[in-house]
């Protein structure tokens, strides 16, 4: 692996810049931990992770790079996340006031109701999946960071990391907004924080259809 140290370092650092910038990824994971709780939130994080594997996945076997050189598959592909993202963004601003339970463990018993951590998984998963900008990204940081000669078990292990700071990050952030003190201020704003999360989404899935014209 020391060969390949210093190709490390500047993909690692690449991609954790990218992952600070706020996406549809943080959107979802804050409004799945201050609507739901921790532990709906970490099984969020946990999906956005494994959404990653999808894009490395695809990237190691060359489908990147057929999408970048056939624009009309790399806009179908924008169409789809697009649509997606737009979806739960529509399904946030349709939010309604709801009646909470002032005891914690009714609140935790209410939580698990109405999504399960399985439902979670899926959500976070689907939104990095199928999110077209980390296509273009992965194409990016491997056809300019990663050197061709860089073989396909290292490159695998690079992926892996990617998806262990992304799960880590967001892990991160599903903690700090299912804390009881802030979960519980934010939770005073009811259903016009959903609301906002739900323009930010469809502000992101907007310039995702909007580029894929």
């Amino acid at each position: 692996m020391s060969p390949y140290l210093s190709e490390f370092l500047a993909l690692a650092t690449i991609h954790f810049l990218a992952v600070l910038a706020p996406g549809p990824d943080f959107a979802v994971t804050v409004r799945q931990s201050v609507r739901f709780g921790r532990l709906i939130g970490l099984c969020t994080a946990l999906g956005i992770g494994a959404g990653i594997s999808v894009h490395v996945l695809y990237t190691l076997l060359g489908i990147g790079a057929l999408m970048h050189a056939t624009p009309w598959l790399l806009g179908v592909a924008k169409v789809v996340g697009g649509a997606y993202i737009l979806w739960l963004g529509f399904n946030l601003i349709r939010s309604k006031p709801t009646a909470a339970p002032l005891d914690d463990s009714q609140w935790q018993q209410a939580d698990l109701q109405r999504q399960s951590p399985g439902k979670a998984f899926l959500t976070g998963f689907l939104t990095n999946a199928t999110n077209p900008k980390a296509t273009l990204f992965f194409l990016a940081i491997f056809t300019t960071v990663v050197s061709g000669s860089t073989p396909l078990t290292v490159q695998g292990l690079y992926g892996l990391w990617m998806c262990a700071v992304n799960a880590g990050w967001f892990a991160l952030v599903s903690l700090l907004f299912s804390s009881p003190r802030v979960r519980q201020t934010f939770l005073r704003l009811g259903h016009w924080f959903e609301r906002t999360m739900g323009l930010v989404l469809v502000f992101f899935a907007g310039r995702l259809l909007l580029s894929a014209l």
